[in-house]
């Protein structure tokens, strides 16, 4: 039986909250029904306060069919927006939202639609994510929510939430390993063009964004510097030399201002080539071990199973059967 995947729809939402999802689903269903399980998949429900054309923040019009909690669905999904927050506000919407979900086994908010969740109570207690802009806004209005300012999505219970807009995405891909395990996500992240799915705990930056959001000017040149030098042995005297301190003195200024150990710093860079590096096919496990700084290939397997949780074989497998398969596929479509 195919899930049923409710939209809530207001005024000013943001167009990609809802359609990224939406696309994410549809393909579940079509690449189901390719394999035979035609009774599987998603059907794709769309409420508001009332039926028919409802505007996005772009301009682009969605149309709501029904209004919301008027059947049972598996999944509640709440868009975000810039004025959410204002809507959060509105008693006619979050009646609706906490309706709608009564109806629902789960309930998901993309971006800041966490702020219609948080209004009508389905977040106390949750721990939960948004987009990092409005993270500390949301603890400040609801200090019953643990919000997690740096996850890309968090999954609590029957409760999911993601960060900013393409964070939607990643969640809509765990959603459908979830109710079909992690070899249709696979196929679906390629067909739409990602990566299999970024894991919930990754963080909303970059490393090297995240640091230079923090510290822009300070360690900008020793950002640079650390960047085109991973693969050679970076120590916190080399470090605090780049960034004119004493050792000492960085050892305690890189930390306050970047919320990062040195060490930590490099390790998360390191990780963040051998990504790279994997994903454009560099053979042996031991180039990228050394191309990306970690020396052994030991050494990158566990920092691989620490912050990951996967090994770095596993990462590639992942990358080049999901890659094989959709050529694979798109070579049969053309020939037919």
């Amino acid at each position: 039986m195919k899930k049923r995947m409710e939209f809530f729809l207001y005024s000013g939402m943001l167009a990609l909250d809802v359609t990224g999802p939406m696309d994410v689903f549809h393909s579940s269903t079509e690449l189901l029904y390719q394999k035979g399980r035609s009774e599987d998949g998603y059907e794709l429900i769309f409420s508001a306060l009332e039926p028919g054309p409802v505007p996005t923040s772009s301009g682009l019009r969605l149309h709501a069919e029904t209004t919301p909690g008027t059947q049972k669905v598996n999944s509640l999904l709440v868009p975000g927006g810039m004025g959410t927050e204002k809507v959060s506000a509105d008693f006619a919407i979050v009646h609706a939202v906490g309706l709608a979900a009564q109806k629902a086994e789960r309930v998901v908010s993309i971006c800041s639609g966490a702020f219609l969740l948080a209004a009508a109570g389905l977040l106390d207690n949750h721990r939960v994510t948004t987009h990092w802009l409005a993270t500390d806004r949301l603890a400040e209005l609801y200090p019953s929510i643990r919000v997690d300012p740096d996850a890309i999505y968090v999954q609590d219970g029957n409760i999911s939430t993601s960060a900013g807009v393409t964070a939607g995405i990643d969640l809509a891909l765990a959603l459908v390993e979830d109710d079909y395990g992690p070899e249709l996500a696979i196929e679906v992240a390629r067909r739409l063009l990602l990566y299999r799915r970024r894991p919930g705990n990754q963080s909303q930056f970059s490393t090297p964004l995240a640091m230079q959001a923090k510290a822009i000017k300070r360690f900008t040149a020793l950002f640079d510097w650390v960047e085109t030098h991973l693969d050679e042995n970076i120590t916190v005297e080399h470090m605090a030399e780049q960034a004119h301190m004493s050792p000492r003195t960085f050892a305690r200024i890189f930390p306050s201002e970047t919320g990062m150990s040195p060490g930590r710093f490099i390790e998360q860079l390191r990780i963040d080539r051998a990504r790279e590096l994997l994903e454009t096919g560099v053979q042996g496990l031991e180039n990228v071990a050394r191309e990306s700084g970690f020396g052994r290939e030991e050494r990158l397997r566990r920092a691989f199973q620490r912050r990951l949780g996967i090994s770095p074989a596993q990462y590639r497998a992942h990358f080049i059967k999901g890659e094989q398969h959709e050529k694979e596929s798109y070579i049969r479509n053309i020939h037919l």
